[in-house]
């Protein structure tokens, strides 16, 4: 370009200066001589106005002017420099006495009016256009097309295309004036796949440890599916310094790489030929830490884990002083950052080095104590401050503490209201000899609420169910009409109301959460009230269903529960307690639990829980950390308080089961159901339930969930025996149903809903008491936009469930594996399908004798995380 700039401003001043010798000889010019410019005109123009060229030149009428001089020769520059013109020419138009009179004339750059893409696939043209600027009324310069031609180029080559080839070319467009079309041919060509990369001058380390070595560049080799053996440039050449890295952490601190080159070996296939000289190998010598008042020498050396005739590691070592691919590591640098000295400086620096041994000092300049001075929060649009800063772990006045940004991040993304990617603290203000920063937490608000319409075919009839659901309510403004937008929202409050009903069925249930009560403490309190009723249903012969609502069976229940946040053994610890009462109404309706069809079971229980959340990422898709949850259910053994012999009533109950039905007599049969009146008035049982999650990153953003629970539930008195309500069904989605009878639905895809829960003689599911399940899940991003955010999933499974402990069996297991995708939308909370297969047999009788259970498809709606 600057050659071509300097041709034409060349032929400018030759022509300037032809222009000149004429004037010489008509007496009307003189070399050198100063003149007063009396006008300029501007011609060859399209598209600019006259008025605003003149302006740009600086020149004015009246100025003095030297010709030729440097003054012309900066006109023609400045003009070149906007790259709007093809030629640029200025004349002599007349001269009279001491005023001349010139004329610059102008040819303009084309315009681009159309532009067309080959070999690019439909949908990339658009991102291509808006990346080259390659659009409509663009000027068509030289650096345009040679900038296009490079970006086009390039990003292809990074995606593994080496062999990339992009031409450009323009025509004149013939419906309008000095306007061009242009058309960009790419021929990406194959993938330049590497086939070797071979070592030279490594004697210490293999070549398998140094490929291993090379983050981003792979060779061929079967099996490999997450790294790719495509050649990138730039990736390959940060893998050269990780390579050095790969040394250092062997003790080779002087090892370098000599040379590297690609062998071509067809036009898809190159070799990589790296010579690496490894040099001698060292230890670490004696380590002194110099300028520390702050903590001593000994606490240091137990930081930094380094100890004298170590191998020498340099990468170690660095990750030990400031290891920044954590946020929380444990380094000496977070150590002074967690203590309030934001503005201290660890460097490590080398001594000596005699024979094979390194001696180094650890200097440090601790610095002023750091102190924050304005904590400031912003982007809450909907949640109310008070939210937002009981919290925040960083205040005015307190000392600045690393640990503390990290944990304070944690627990905004935990809260749900805003989108956990984006939770970005600044730090501002930054004063070192003061002492003091300033600290902005930057939200952005996500949809708290969430709606359930759903409709369907089931049990005979439609099914319709209508949820609300609001994560961040307000009741104090429950009464303000103000307030609705469209409900008082910005307390943190949890309100859901749950509506669901069918010609059988009937559930309502309602839940408020409180998780700050008195607004001082994180103490939560949670109150939820339900009731379900069940009405009998039978079929005539046309296939129509006929509803008995005088025989019905309902559960209604409510349940109080306070947990609080506790400081130990740390402060993820979370102990909760539960009051939660069950009334059992049965009205001319038999069910099967119990020996009766009239009458009323009640359950009054305790719950005690114990659960830590550690998770890190935000609670749609965790990275990191763990969460696991111990509970014990239990009510009061009304047996030991009662003078009834429950084990007469029991032998007695069984004597009368053991005659066929069709046999007993209408005394017998009303003895029976009198008995399990007795047993079941008030139940007695006590569950426990253990289970734990833990989110590993391997790669990138891959994360590896794994999964374990266990659940049992037991007796007191085995003469009253087990209760047939709160029992394990396993298999299928995992989605509860309208029992709220206190079952647990546990997941297990591969297999049809409760396929892996014990049946009873007469090919009814009972329920279990024991159940074991563990799970492996690697889960990918698409994306984790506030609007929506998307992961894939593969899984492995494996569970089962058992009556009682003498089967219980943890090794005997019912496995399956698949694939799922999930979809959270704040609005309707998270959405998803699994495609699962059961590689055994489930527990359903008719299912005996068929084999695996095969493919099944799960649909996932408002499952937890």
């Amino acid at each position: 370009m600057t050659r071509f700039i300097s041709l034409n401003h060349f032929l400018t001043t030759l022509l300037f200066l032809t222009t000149f010798i004429a004037a010489a000889q008509d007496d009307t010019y003189e070399d050198g001589k100063s003149y007063i410019l009396g006008g300029i005109d501007v011609t060859g123009l399209q598209s600019y106005n006259e008025q605003t060229v003149k302006t740009y030149t600086g020149l004015r009428v009246g100025q003095p002017i030297i010709l030729p001089g440097e003054q012309i020769s900066a006109v023609i520059k400045k003009l070149w420099g906007l790259e709007l013109f093809s030629e640029i020419d200025i004349f002599i138009t007349n001269i009279e006495e001491n005023t001349v009179f010139l004329e610059l004339n102008i040819i303009e750059r084309p315009t681009l009016t159309n532009v067309k893409f080959y070999g690019v696939k439909k949908g990339k043209v658009e991102g291509l256009i808006k990346d080259t600027d390659l659009k409509k009324g663009k000027k068509i310069t030289e650096s345009l097309i040679s900038n296009s031609k490079n970006y086009i180029t390039n990003k292809y080559k990074k995606q593994g295309y080496l062999n990339a080839d992009v031409t450009i070319a323009t025509s004149k467009d013939t419906i309008e004036g000095n306007t061009q079309n242009m058309v960009v041919n790419v021929n990406k060509g194959d993938k330049v796949k590497i086939r070797d990369i071979i070592f030279e001058g490594n004697n210490q380390l293999t070549d398998k440890k140094l490929r291993k070595a090379l983050k981003s560049t792979k060779q061929k080799k079967l099996g490999r599916f997450w790294k790719k053996s495509k050649y990138i440039q730039e990736d390959y050449e940060e893998d050269l310094s990780l390579l050095v890295d790969k040394f250092a952490e062997n003790g080779y601190r002087d090892a370098r790489v000599i040379s590297d080159s690609i062998i071509k070996i067809d036009e898809n296939n190159i070799d990589l030929k790296i010579k690496v000289e490894e040099g001698d190998k060292y230890y670490f010598g004696n380590i002194d830490f110099v300028g520390n008042t702050v903590y001593t020498d000994r606490q240091l050396n137990q930081v930094l884990g380094i100890k004298k005739g170590d191998t020498y590691n340099g990468v170690l070592l660095r990750e030990r002083i400031a290891d920044n691919s954590k946020p929380d590591p444990s380094d000496v640098t977070s150590l002074y950052q967690n203590n309030g000295y934001l503005f201290s400086t660890i460097n490590p620096v080398e001594i000596s080095a005699a024979n094979d041994t390194i001696d180094f000092e650890i200097r440090i300049i601790e610095g002023k104590e750091t102190f924050l001075d304005h904590v400031t929060v912003s982007g809450n649009d909907k949640t109310n401050d008070h939210v937002i800063y009981r919290e925040l772990r960083t205040r005015p006045g307190q000392k600045y503490n690393k640990a503390d940004i990290i944990r304070t991040i944690r627990e905004l993304g935990q809260l749900g209201f805003f989108d956990a990617e984006q939770i970005t603290p600044d730090v501002l203000n930054a004063n070192p000899n003061e002492g003091t920063v300033d600290l902005a937490w930057n939200l952005v608000e996500s949809g708290s609420s969430q709606i359930e319409l759903q409709g369907g075919y089931g049990g005979g009839g439609f099914i319709g169910t209508l949820g609300l659901s609001f994560s961040n309510f307000s009741i104090q403004n429950l009464f303000k009409k103000e307030k609705y937008k469209p409900v008082p929202m910005g307390d943190g409050q949890t309100f859901a109301l749950r509506l669901q009903a069918s010609q059988t069925y009937r559930v309502y249930s309602l839940n408020f959460a409180e998780p700050w009560l008195g607004g001082k403490k994180p103490v939560r309190f949670n109150l939820s009230m339900s009731r379900t009723q069940q009405f009998a249903a039978s079929f005539d012969t046309s296939g129509d269903i006929d509803i008995d609502k005088d025989q019905q069976f309902s559960i209604t229940g409510i349940t109080a529960g306070l947990a609080k946040r506790v400081q130990w053994p740390d402060d993820f610890f979370t102990i909760s307690h539960s009051l939660s009462y069950q009334l059992y109404d049965f009205r001319n309706y038999n069910i099967g639990l119990f020996n009766f069809g009239d009458g009323k079971a009640n359950s009054l229980a305790y719950t005690f829980g114990i659960s830590r959340n550690a998770t890190q990422g935000g609670r749609i898709f965790p990275r990191g950390g763990s969460n696991f949850e111990i509970s014990a259910k239990f009510t009061p053994p009304w047996s030991v308080f009662s003078d009834k012999d429950y084990r007469s009533l029991q032998d007695r109950s069984a004597e009368i089961e053991d005659i066929a039905s069709v046999n007993r007599t209408a005394a017998e049969q009303a003895e029976l159901e009198e008995i399990d009146q007795e047993r079941f008035r008030w139940l007695e049982y006590y569950k426990v339930k253990f289970k734990g999650d833990w989110y590993t990153t391997l790669v990138d953003k891959l994360v590896l969930r794994s999964n374990a629970e266990f659940g049992f539930l037991g007796n007191y008195n085995s003469a009253v025996g087990d209760v047939p309500f709160e029992r394990f069904y396993v298999g299928g989605d995992g989605l509860g149903n309208f029992t709220l009878d206190g079952r647990d639905v546990v997941q297990l895809r591969g297999y049809d809903e409760q396929a892996i829960t014990p049946y009873s003689e007469d090919g009814s599911v009972e329920g279990a008491l024991i159940y074991n399940k563990f799970s492996l899940e690697l889960r990918y991003p698409l994306t984790l936009k506030p609007s929506a955010s998307i992961y894939g999933l593969a899984f492995l499974e494996a569970g089962n469930s058992f009556n009682n402990f003498q089967d219980f069996n943890p090794f005997e297991l019912k496995r399956s594996a698949g694939v799922g995708l999930r979809i959270f939308m704040p609005a309707f909370g998270l959405l998803g399908i699994d495609f699962g297969y059961g590689f055994d047999e489930d527990l359903n009788p008719a299912s005996a004798g068929q084999g695996p259970s095969g493919w099944q498809t799960h649909f996932i709606i408002g499952q937890q995380f």
